[in-house]
């Protein structure tokens, strides 16, 4: 009879949320002791963030088909910081939620997927004509792809490493070299560069180079004085010249990736020839001890 009646409050609360002329957002979540309770609503600090992130992105695509490039760049490192906050903000404050997690991965789209390839299509791929909003498109369609494998993966793989570059930082490169070259007359040679940079970008997002996510750093933990040194130093290095330095630091972060794999397949290599060389040399020993073992029992013996 209990069943029944849930059933039917059930099927009332569907009536009323499909009466609202907007959609009240319900979904399931795991309470403090243990039980799954239905939810309504939305977190808003986080999510306010999402949308902070998203405002940047969509403004990044305005500003560049305006020819405003700088700006535009700008915008999406915005986003890069917004985006950095909202997950931390939601961890901190125990408001994470299914919702916040789709509705994030739909900003990155956005924000590291669309604006990076429409920015820099308009500041240096139009001269390529369909090589270039092709170079531009793999990179959108590499970001999307990175992005629903991620959500896929997200259970199941180690919290302190990214399979395949991160949006993000695939978006700091090409923005960076937009921001970095705002200003340039840009011709043949600058285009097929900036295309080509563009493709190695969106095609590292969709690899499987492991990369750091620096989620496993404690923030509320101690570290030595001299770390507190480097980060002013890094500071002050960005405050130099901002769209060289970042670009600087995110093409050495993805570097990382491959030049991790090439370390590790050359020690695996060589794990595996000392083994061989190991498992040889045991082999000849044995077959030294087999012909002095045969050679002691057909030498006559003394006492013959």
């Amino acid at each position: 009879m209990s069943e029944k009646q849930d059933d039917r409050a059930e099927s009332l609360r569907s009536e009323e949320e499909i009466r609202l002329p907007v959609d009240e957002h319900v979904e399931e979540e795991v309470s403090a002791n243990g039980k799954k309770v239905r939810a309504k609503g939305v977190y808003l600090l986080p999510n306010l963030i999402t949308t902070g992130a998203l405002f940047s992105g969509f403004y990044a695509i305005i500003a560049g088909m305006g020819g405003n490039f700088e700006a535009a760049a700008i915008a999406i490192f915005a986003a890069m910081i917004l985006d950095g906050l909202d997950g931390r903000v939601a961890r901190l404050t125990d408001t994470q939620s299914a919702f916040g997690v789709q509705y994030d991965s739909l900003s990155d789209m956005v924000s590291f997927g669309l604006a990076p390839a429409l920015v820099v299509f308009s500041w240096g791929l139009g001269p390529l004509g369909k090589l270039g909003w092709a170079a531009a498109f793999l990179y959108a369609a590499c970001a999307a792809l990175r992005l629903a494998r991620f959500n896929t993966q997200v259970d199941t793989v180690d919290k302190g490493v990214f399979i395949g570059l991160a949006s993000p930082t695939a978006a700091a490169i090409v923005a960076s070299m937009v921001w970095a070259g705002h200003d340039a007359d840009v011709g043949g040679g600058l285009a097929v560069v900036a295309a080509l940079v563009t493709a190695a970008a969106g095609l590292l997002m969709v690899s499987n180079f492991h990369y750091s996510s620096f989620k496993k750093l404690d923030f509320k933990g101690r570290v030595p004085f001299v770390m507190m040194l480097a980060i002013i130093l890094v500071f002050s290095l960005v405050t130099i010249d901002p769209p060289r330095v970042l670009l600087v630091i995110a093409v050495i972060y993805t570097f990382s990736g491959p030049v991790a794999w090439v370390w590790k397949m050359l020690r695996e290599h060589r794990m595996a020839s000392v083994a061989t060389g190991e498992g040889a040399a045991e082999v000849v020993n044995d077959e030294g001890r087999d012909r002095e073992t045969e050679e002691s029992s057909n030498k006559p013996s003394d006492k013959q």
